[in-house]
Protein backbone atom coordinates (compact mmCIF):
# COMPACT_ATOMS: atom_id res chain seq x y z
CA UNK A 1 0.00 0.00 0.00
CA UNK A 2 1.62 3.32 -1.07
CA UNK A 3 0.09 5.04 1.97
CA UNK A 4 2.54 3.15 4.18
CA UNK A 5 5.61 4.25 2.20
CA UNK A 6 7.33 7.64 2.37
CA UNK A 7 6.36 10.13 -0.37
CA UNK A 8 8.57 10.15 -3.44
CA UNK A 9 8.74 13.92 -4.01
CA UNK A 10 7.96 17.19 -2.23
CA UNK A 11 7.64 20.74 -3.47
CA UNK A 12 9.50 23.34 -1.41
CA UNK A 13 7.85 26.43 0.06
CA UNK A 14 9.12 29.13 -2.30
CA UNK A 15 6.88 32.03 -1.27
CA UNK A 16 9.07 34.78 0.19
CA UNK A 17 8.26 35.81 3.80
CA UNK A 18 7.68 39.43 2.81
CA UNK A 19 5.26 38.37 0.06
CA UNK A 20 3.43 36.13 2.52
CA UNK A 21 3.14 38.98 5.03
CA UNK A 22 1.81 41.27 2.29
CA UNK A 23 -0.85 38.75 1.28
CA UNK A 24 -2.05 38.42 4.87
CA UNK A 25 -2.04 42.19 5.37
CA UNK A 26 -4.06 42.72 2.20
CA UNK A 27 -6.62 40.09 3.20
CA UNK A 28 -7.09 41.53 6.68
CA UNK A 29 -7.38 45.08 5.35
CA UNK A 30 -9.84 44.52 2.51
CA UNK A 31 -12.78 43.42 4.70
CA UNK A 32 -14.89 46.32 6.02
CA UNK A 33 -15.80 46.02 9.70
CA UNK A 34 -13.72 42.84 9.97
CA UNK A 35 -14.27 40.63 13.05
CA UNK A 36 -12.19 41.81 15.99
CA UNK A 37 -10.07 38.63 15.80
CA UNK A 38 -9.22 39.24 12.14
CA UNK A 39 -5.91 41.07 12.41
CA UNK A 40 -2.81 40.57 10.28
CA UNK A 41 -0.55 39.92 13.27
CA UNK A 42 -2.97 37.30 14.65
CA UNK A 43 -3.20 35.50 11.31
CA UNK A 44 0.58 35.48 11.06
CA UNK A 45 0.99 34.05 14.56
CA UNK A 46 -1.34 31.16 13.70
CA UNK A 47 0.42 30.22 10.46
CA UNK A 48 1.04 26.52 9.98
CA UNK A 49 2.84 24.78 7.14
CA UNK A 50 0.84 21.94 5.59
CA UNK A 51 1.59 19.54 2.75
CA UNK A 52 -1.30 18.35 0.57
CA UNK A 53 -0.87 14.97 -1.18
CA UNK A 54 -0.95 14.31 -4.91
CA UNK A 55 -0.76 10.84 -6.40
CA UNK A 56 1.97 10.05 -8.94
CA UNK A 57 1.62 6.92 -11.04
CA UNK A 58 4.11 5.07 -13.25
CA UNK A 59 2.64 2.87 -15.94
CA UNK A 60 3.75 0.81 -18.93
CA UNK A 61 1.54 1.38 -21.97
CA UNK A 62 1.03 -0.65 -25.14
CA UNK A 63 -1.48 0.85 -27.55
CA UNK A 64 -2.74 1.10 -31.09
CA UNK A 65 -3.45 4.72 -32.01
CA UNK A 66 -4.82 6.79 -34.85
CA UNK A 67 -5.32 10.46 -35.51
CA UNK A 68 -4.54 13.33 -37.83
CA UNK A 69 -1.23 15.17 -37.73
CA UNK A 70 -0.85 18.68 -39.10
CA UNK A 71 2.07 20.30 -40.90
CA UNK A 72 2.41 24.06 -41.27
CA UNK A 73 3.08 25.48 -44.71
CA UNK A 74 3.01 28.97 -46.16
CA UNK A 75 0.93 30.27 -49.04
CA UNK A 76 1.93 33.50 -50.76
CA UNK A 77 -0.58 35.72 -52.55
CA UNK A 78 -0.80 39.32 -53.70
CA UNK A 79 -3.32 42.01 -52.90
CA UNK A 80 -3.73 45.07 -55.12
CA UNK A 81 -4.82 48.43 -53.77
CA UNK A 82 -5.02 51.91 -55.19
CA UNK A 83 -2.52 54.39 -53.66
CA UNK A 84 -3.91 57.94 -53.65
CA UNK A 85 -0.46 59.48 -53.15
CA UNK A 86 1.20 57.57 -55.95
CA UNK A 87 -1.96 57.81 -58.08
CA UNK A 88 -1.64 54.22 -59.11
CA UNK A 89 -2.18 50.60 -58.13
CA UNK A 90 0.22 48.95 -55.69
CA UNK A 91 0.70 45.20 -55.24
CA UNK A 92 1.28 43.85 -51.72
CA UNK A 93 2.66 40.34 -51.03
CA UNK A 94 0.77 38.46 -48.31
CA UNK A 95 2.05 35.28 -46.67
CA UNK A 96 -0.50 33.04 -44.93
CA UNK A 97 0.27 30.01 -42.74
CA UNK A 98 -1.98 27.03 -43.33
CA UNK A 99 -2.09 23.47 -41.96
CA UNK A 100 -1.99 20.31 -44.05
CA UNK A 101 -3.66 17.42 -42.23
CA UNK A 102 -2.67 13.80 -42.85
CA UNK A 103 -4.05 10.61 -41.22
CA UNK A 104 -1.69 8.46 -39.22
CA UNK A 105 -1.93 5.12 -37.42
CA UNK A 106 0.66 3.34 -35.37
CA UNK A 107 1.70 1.35 -32.35
CA UNK A 108 2.91 2.85 -29.10
CA UNK A 109 4.96 1.09 -26.43
CA UNK A 110 6.10 3.41 -23.68
CA UNK A 111 6.75 3.69 -19.96
CA UNK A 112 5.34 6.85 -18.39
CA UNK A 113 6.52 8.14 -15.05
CA UNK A 114 5.03 10.40 -12.38
CA UNK A 115 1.71 11.12 -14.06
CA UNK A 116 -0.30 13.20 -11.53
CA UNK A 117 -3.71 12.22 -10.20
CA UNK A 118 -5.74 13.82 -7.37
CA UNK A 119 -5.31 12.25 -3.94
CA UNK A 120 -8.02 14.38 -2.28
CA UNK A 121 -11.73 14.50 -2.96
CA UNK A 122 -11.56 18.31 -2.72
CA UNK A 123 -8.62 18.63 -5.15
CA UNK A 124 -10.74 20.30 -7.84
CA UNK A 125 -12.09 22.89 -5.40
CA UNK A 126 -8.58 23.55 -4.06
CA UNK A 127 -7.21 24.12 -7.55
CA UNK A 128 -10.11 26.43 -8.35
CA UNK A 129 -9.57 28.52 -5.21
CA UNK A 130 -5.77 28.39 -4.87
CA UNK A 131 -4.57 27.55 -8.36
CA UNK A 132 -2.37 24.63 -9.36
CA UNK A 133 1.14 23.96 -8.11
CA UNK A 134 4.14 24.04 -10.41
CA UNK A 135 5.51 20.50 -10.19
CA UNK A 136 8.84 21.25 -11.88
CA UNK A 137 10.73 22.26 -8.68
CA UNK A 138 9.83 18.95 -6.97
CA UNK A 139 12.68 17.48 -4.94
CA UNK A 140 13.24 14.00 -3.49
CA UNK A 141 11.37 13.63 -0.21
CA UNK A 142 13.41 14.53 2.86
CA UNK A 143 11.81 13.70 6.22
CA UNK A 144 13.85 16.43 7.93
CA UNK A 145 12.31 19.07 5.66
CA UNK A 146 8.77 18.35 6.86
CA UNK A 147 9.39 17.97 10.59
CA UNK A 148 7.76 21.36 11.28
CA UNK A 149 4.84 20.81 8.96
CA UNK A 150 1.62 18.81 8.93
CA UNK A 151 1.02 16.28 6.16
CA UNK A 152 -2.50 15.64 4.95
CA UNK A 153 -3.25 12.01 4.14
CA UNK A 154 -5.07 11.06 0.91
CA UNK A 155 -8.79 10.37 1.07
CA UNK A 156 -8.85 8.85 -2.41
CA UNK A 157 -7.40 5.43 -3.13
CA UNK A 158 -5.21 4.81 -6.20
CA UNK A 159 -8.03 2.78 -7.77
CA UNK A 160 -10.36 5.75 -7.33
CA UNK A 161 -7.79 8.22 -8.70
CA UNK A 162 -6.77 6.12 -11.71
CA UNK A 163 -9.54 7.39 -14.07
CA UNK A 164 -8.34 10.96 -13.44
CA UNK A 165 -4.81 10.01 -14.56
CA UNK A 166 -6.00 8.67 -17.92
CA UNK A 167 -6.53 12.06 -19.66
CA UNK A 168 -2.99 13.14 -18.76
CA UNK A 169 -1.62 9.84 -20.09
CA UNK A 170 -3.54 10.29 -23.34
CA UNK A 171 -2.34 13.89 -23.76
CA UNK A 172 1.25 12.80 -23.21
CA UNK A 173 0.88 9.95 -25.69
CA UNK A 174 -0.67 12.29 -28.29
CA UNK A 175 2.18 14.75 -27.86
CA UNK A 176 4.77 12.00 -28.35
CA UNK A 177 3.01 10.69 -31.45
CA UNK A 178 2.99 14.22 -32.84
CA UNK A 179 6.72 14.53 -32.18
CA UNK A 180 7.39 11.12 -33.75
CA UNK A 181 5.60 12.28 -36.90
CA UNK A 182 7.60 15.56 -36.88
CA UNK A 183 4.27 17.41 -37.05
CA UNK A 184 3.26 20.76 -35.61
CA UNK A 185 -0.29 19.73 -34.69
CA UNK A 186 -2.37 16.67 -33.85
CA UNK A 187 -6.13 16.21 -33.64
CA UNK A 188 -8.72 13.47 -33.25
CA UNK A 189 -6.20 11.35 -31.38
CA UNK A 190 -7.67 8.00 -30.35
CA UNK A 191 -6.01 4.99 -28.82
CA UNK A 192 -6.70 1.55 -27.42
CA UNK A 193 -4.23 1.24 -24.56
CA UNK A 194 -3.30 -1.65 -22.32
CA UNK A 195 -1.70 -0.66 -19.01
CA UNK A 196 0.62 -2.68 -16.83
CA UNK A 197 3.22 -2.22 -14.12
CA UNK A 198 1.36 0.54 -12.31
CA UNK A 199 3.31 1.95 -9.40
CA UNK A 200 1.89 4.64 -7.10
CA UNK A 201 3.75 7.18 -4.98
CA UNK A 202 2.93 10.54 -3.41
CA UNK A 203 4.06 14.08 -4.06
CA UNK A 204 3.59 16.72 -1.33
CA UNK A 205 2.29 20.18 -2.26
CA UNK A 206 2.96 23.14 0.08
CA UNK A 207 0.29 25.41 1.55
CA UNK A 208 0.07 27.66 4.59
CA UNK A 209 -2.97 27.55 6.86
CA UNK A 210 -4.23 30.03 9.42
CA UNK A 211 -7.60 31.08 10.80
CA UNK A 212 -9.62 33.80 12.47
CA UNK A 213 -12.66 33.68 14.76
CA UNK A 214 -15.95 35.05 13.48
CA UNK A 215 -18.68 36.81 15.48
CA UNK A 216 -19.82 33.50 16.97
CA UNK A 217 -16.28 32.47 17.93
CA UNK A 218 -16.13 29.85 15.17
CA UNK A 219 -12.76 29.37 13.40
CA UNK A 220 -12.74 30.41 9.74
CA UNK A 221 -9.83 28.60 8.00
CA UNK A 222 -7.64 30.26 5.38
CA UNK A 223 -5.33 28.55 2.89
CA UNK A 224 -2.36 30.23 1.21
CA UNK A 225 -0.57 28.74 -1.81
CA UNK A 226 3.00 27.91 -0.80
CA UNK A 227 4.40 29.02 -4.18
CA UNK A 228 2.23 31.88 -5.47
CA UNK A 229 0.73 33.23 -2.24
CA UNK A 230 -2.84 33.08 -3.57
CA UNK A 231 -5.17 33.10 -0.57
CA UNK A 232 -8.50 31.33 -0.21
CA UNK A 233 -10.96 31.46 2.64
CA UNK A 234 -14.20 33.00 3.87
CA UNK A 235 -14.35 36.79 3.76
CA UNK A 236 -17.01 37.90 6.23
CA UNK A 237 -17.61 41.37 7.64
CA UNK A 238 -18.69 41.56 11.28
CA UNK A 239 -22.31 42.54 11.88
CA UNK A 240 -21.55 43.03 15.58
CA UNK A 241 -18.84 45.59 14.85
CA UNK A 242 -21.14 47.38 12.42
CA UNK A 243 -23.91 47.43 15.04
CA UNK A 244 -21.57 48.90 17.66
CA UNK A 245 -20.45 51.58 15.22
CA UNK A 246 -24.05 52.32 14.25
CA UNK A 247 -25.08 52.63 17.92
CA UNK A 248 -22.18 54.99 18.61
CA UNK A 249 -23.11 57.23 15.68
CA UNK A 250 -26.76 57.14 16.73
CA UNK A 251 -25.81 58.07 20.31
CA UNK A 252 -23.77 61.02 19.07
CA UNK A 253 -26.69 62.05 16.86
CA UNK A 254 -29.14 61.91 19.80
CA UNK A 255 -26.80 63.90 22.06
CA UNK A 256 -26.26 66.51 19.35
CA UNK A 257 -30.02 66.63 18.73
CA UNK A 258 -30.74 67.30 22.40
CA UNK A 259 -28.06 69.98 22.62
CA UNK A 260 -29.33 71.59 19.41
CA UNK A 261 -32.91 71.68 20.68
CA UNK A 262 -31.68 73.25 23.93
CA UNK A 263 -29.70 75.76 21.88
CA UNK A 264 -32.77 76.69 19.87
CA UNK A 265 -34.75 77.18 23.07
CA UNK A 266 -32.01 79.43 24.42
CA UNK A 267 -32.00 81.15 21.02
CA UNK A 268 -35.45 82.49 21.78
CA UNK A 269 -33.68 84.70 24.31
CA UNK A 270 -30.27 84.95 22.59
CA UNK A 271 -30.97 85.03 18.81
CA UNK A 272 -27.31 84.26 17.77
CA UNK A 273 -27.57 80.88 19.48
CA UNK A 274 -30.68 80.05 17.43
CA UNK A 275 -28.63 79.69 14.24
CA UNK A 276 -26.12 77.37 15.93
CA UNK A 277 -28.96 75.25 17.26
CA UNK A 278 -30.51 74.96 13.79
CA UNK A 279 -27.16 73.93 12.24
CA UNK A 280 -26.61 71.38 15.01
CA UNK A 281 -30.10 69.99 14.45
CA UNK A 282 -29.37 69.43 10.75
CA UNK A 283 -26.06 67.72 11.56
CA UNK A 284 -27.81 65.52 14.13
CA UNK A 285 -30.40 64.44 11.57
CA UNK A 286 -27.64 63.66 9.04
CA UNK A 287 -25.79 61.57 11.63
CA UNK A 288 -28.99 59.75 12.50
CA UNK A 289 -29.47 58.77 8.86
CA UNK A 290 -25.75 57.89 8.55
CA UNK A 291 -25.99 55.47 11.46
CA UNK A 292 -27.44 52.85 9.10
CA UNK A 293 -24.47 53.11 6.70
CA UNK A 294 -22.21 50.61 8.57
CA UNK A 295 -25.04 48.07 8.63
CA UNK A 296 -25.67 48.58 4.91
CA UNK A 297 -21.96 48.16 4.10
CA UNK A 298 -21.73 44.88 6.01
CA UNK A 299 -24.97 43.55 4.52
CA UNK A 300 -23.87 44.35 0.99
CA UNK A 301 -20.36 42.93 1.46
CA UNK A 302 -21.57 39.64 2.95
CA UNK A 303 -24.36 39.33 0.41
CA UNK A 304 -21.85 39.59 -2.46
CA UNK A 305 -19.74 36.85 -0.83
CA UNK A 306 -22.80 34.61 -0.41
CA UNK A 307 -23.93 35.09 -4.01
Amino acid sequence: DPLFHPPELALPFTLRPEALAQRIETFAGEIPFAPSDLRAETLHERLQRVYLPLWLVDADVAALWQGEVGYDYEVASHRDRYDENARGWQSQRITETRVRWEPRVGQLTRAYHNVPAPALEEEEALQRDLGVHDLQPAQPYDAAAVTRALVRLPNRSPDDAWPDALPALQQTAARECQQAAAAQHIRDFRWSPTFSGQHWTLLLQPVFTTYYLDDEGQPQPLLIHGQTGQLSGPRRASLKRAQRTALFIAAVAVLLFVLSVMGMVIGLVLPPVLLLGAIGLLIALALGVGAVVPLAIVWRFNRKRDA
